[in-house]
C-alpha cells in the first residue's frame, strides 16, 4: 500500500476520533468551550465530506463489489481493523445514544431572553418553551449529534481508503 493511502486514511481515522472524542465529552457535566459554537458542525461536515469524497473517488477505479472491498480490508494487519472496528462500534454506539435519549425536542434556542426548542411529537409540532436544564440538555444531545454522524462518516472513509490502497497493492502485484 503506498504512503498517501497510509496518510489519507490516517487523516480520516484521526479526525474521526477527534469528533467522536468530543462527542463522548458532550457527556461529562457542564458546557463544552468547543461545542457551543456552530461553526465547529459547519467545519467538521465540510472536512468529513471532503475526506469521505476523496475516499470514493479512490475506491472507484478499482470497480470492486462489496465482497472483494471486504476481503482487501481483511488483508491488513489485525491491529488496524481491531482499531477501526472499535471505533466504528463506538461511533456507531454513540449515535444510538444519541438518537434514543434526544427525545421529542431539537434545536434548542434562546428567543427574547427564553429557551425554546422545536418539538417533534407527532401531531402536536411547533416551538415550545422549556426550562434552562432542558435547554442545555437539548442542545448538548444536538452537539453531540452533530459530532457522532461525521465521526463515523470519517472512519467510513478510513475504511474506503484502506480497502483501497491493498486492492491497489494487489493489482500491482498481479501485474
Amino acid at each position: 500500500m503506498g504512503w498517501t493511502f497510509k496518510l489519507h486514511a490516517g487523516v480520516a481515522l484521526g479526525l474521526g476520533a477527534t469528533l467522536l472524542s468530543l462527542a463522548t465529552l458532550t457527556w461529562l457535566p457542564g458546557v463544552l468551550p468547543l461545542t457551543g459554537t456552530s461553526s465547529l458542525g459547519a467545519a467538521a461536515f465540510a472536512l468529513v465530506f471532503l475526506t469521505f469524497v476523496s475516499a470514493l473517488v479512490r475506491l472507484m477505479p478499482r470497480g470492486p463489489d462489496k465482497h472483494a472491498i471486504w476481503l482487501a480490508f481483511r488483508c491488513l494487519p489485525g491491529k488496524v481493523q481491531l482499531t477501526l472496528g472499535a471505533m466504528a462500534l463506538w461511533g456507531v454506539v454513540l449515535v444510538a445514544f444519541s438518537m434514543a435519549t434526544e427525545g421529542n425536542l431539537q434545536s434548542a434556542e434562546i428567543r427574547n431572553g427564553r429557551y425554546v426548542a422545536f418539538d417533534m411529537t407527532p401531531h402536536a409540532r411547533g416551538t415550545v418553551e422549556i426550562s434552562r436544564s432542558q435547554y442545555q440538555a437539548v442542545l448538548e444531545n444536538d452537539h453531540r449529534t452533530m459530532l457522532a454522524i461525521p465521526g463515523v462518516l470519517a472512519l467510513g472513509a478510513a475504511y474506503a481508503v484502506l480497502a483501497a490502497g491493498e486492492l491497489h497493492r494487489a493489482d500491482r502485484e498481479t501485474t
